[in-house]
């Protein structure tokens, strides 16, 4: 019986779809930019490639075209790290008093880093910290990376940071000196951002029509499926110079009509962030922080398009002027090693295909001076045709194996039922 199970797998295995430029509903031409010998280029994907492609766009393939003939190209995705990747958590070393200022170490980890976040629960503070930085754990007479302002004015509807923009750094080691009414006990750690790659994004909606709900902004927008939504920014006008507004992000699927109803819808999902822009002097501190993006909650709808709808809480205060809000997802690229002179085609739209395997794609290394290409408008493949449907007998028609394993349970009761007739009664 195993041995029928492994079988049956290998022959799967051996029967799974291969790509043939014919079996692509869409393509993209592939806009190389000049120059000889071949060299690294990367293409932005958009929203348009994940609307119509298979999720985790697992059926994009690159083909170079030689003549009559599409020869198909290796290629690598790369993939903003997500933020929580990025972030780690690092204790406070020898947090005490020194003087007036509370003082504590940290140890870094390996590689570039830049925004440092302090763990601060207090409220209602405002302070300055110095940070100097060194490779070495005794270095306090280090590198001086900058005085920060730090504050917590939510008692005044303004908002908090306890963020420190420093420049990017690989210093091993980060000495801190906290001015102000923050206490040892009110330091409970900090959480560094790495910076292996730079985080940028593509816009997959926006919308300069707002709607007022009582006191909230509202903006909607409608998302093709598999399409990811991981932040929402807004363009807010000059005034007021200060705010600080809670922002809910609330996503629901939008299940189509051929939809299968035998499966349950997947559930709305809802996140919330702050608007803030502040640009004052408290107690002798400047204060200059904006932060106009929010993240957007997780959203899995499978084979159906989705609702967003962003509201911001204006509480009592005038509504912002908010002239735009996108919708915007991590920035994936498309990387491969173009021939000069040669066109190339980017094709998606065959669901029977699996994600390609390629050792360009496990071997790849960035080059940090790679050409960039561009992707011309979306198009229906000339050449398409509907893959003819490959799978077994039993696969396409499950209905008959039920009707021929009732027939078989029926015809086996029968034979059952004459044979205890036919017995003598001993």
């Amino acid at each position: 019986m195993v041995t029928g199970v492994r079988g049956a797998v290998v022959l799967l295995a051996l029967a799974a779809a291969t790509p043939n430029v014919k079996y692509f509903r869409y393509e993209r031409a592939v806009e190389v930019p000049g120059g000889g010998g071949a060299r690294q280029t990367c293409a932005v994907l958009d929203e348009g490639i994940y609307a119509h492609a298979a999720p985790g766009l697992g059926d994009v393939r690159l083909y170079r075209e030689n003549g009559a003939d599409a020869q198909e190209t290796p290629y690598a995705m790369r993939e903003a790290a997500p933020m929580e990747q990025q972030q780690k958590e690092i204790a406070p070393l020898n947090l005490g008093h020194k003087g007036a200022h509370t003082t504590f170490e940290a140890q870094m980890p390996a590689g570039r880093y830049s925004d440092v976040e302090l763990d601060i629960p207090a409220k209602d503070f405002i302070a300055s910290v110095a940070v100097t930085g060194a490779d070495t754990e005794s270095g306090r007479e280090g590198t001086e990376l900058g005085l920060f302002t730090i504050f917590d004015l939510s008692g005044q509807k303004l908002g908090r940071s306890t963020v420190l923009h420093l420049p990017e750094s690989d210093l091993k080691y980060l000495y801190f000196r906290i001015d102000g009414p923050v206490k040892p006990e009110d330091v409970h750690g900090l959480t560094v951002e790495r910076v292996p790659v730079k985080r940028q994004y593509v816009t997959v909606a926006d919308t300069n029509q707002v709607t007022q709900k009582g006191k909230a902004t509202v903006a909607t927008f409608q998302v093709p499926a598999h399409v990811p939504v991981e932040r929402v920014e807004f363009v807010v006008g000059a005034e007021p110079a200060n705010f600080s507004r809670e922002v809910t992000v609330q996503a629901r699927a939008v299940p189509s009509r051929k939809a299968n109803t035998d499966q349950e819808p997947p559930q709305p999902v809802a996140s919330s962030g702050n608007l803030l822009r502040l640009h004052t002097t408290r107690e002798g501190q400047k204060i200059d922080e904006e932060d106009l993006a929010v993240g957007a909650p997780w959203m899995d709808s499978g084979d159906a398009e989705s609702t967003w709808t962003v509201t911001v809480d204006n509480g009592d205060d005038t509504p912002l002027a908010i002239t735009d809000v996108r919708l915007e997802m991590a920035e994936r690229r498309l990387c491969f090693d173009a021939a000069a002179g040669t066109t190339y085609r980017l094709l998606y739209g065959d669901a029977a295909l699996a994600a390609p395997q390629y050792d360009y794609a496990k071997l790849f290394a960035p080059d940090a001076n790679a050409g960039v290409a561009g992707l011309g408008a979306e198009k229906a493949n000339p050449e398409f045709e509907v893959r003819p449907d490959e799978r077994a007998f039993t696969e396409r028609h499950p209905g008959l194996l039920w009707v021929a394993l009732v027939g078989v349970v029926l015809v086996l009761g029968v034979v059952a039922v004459r044979t205890a007739k036919g017995t003598p009664k001993g």
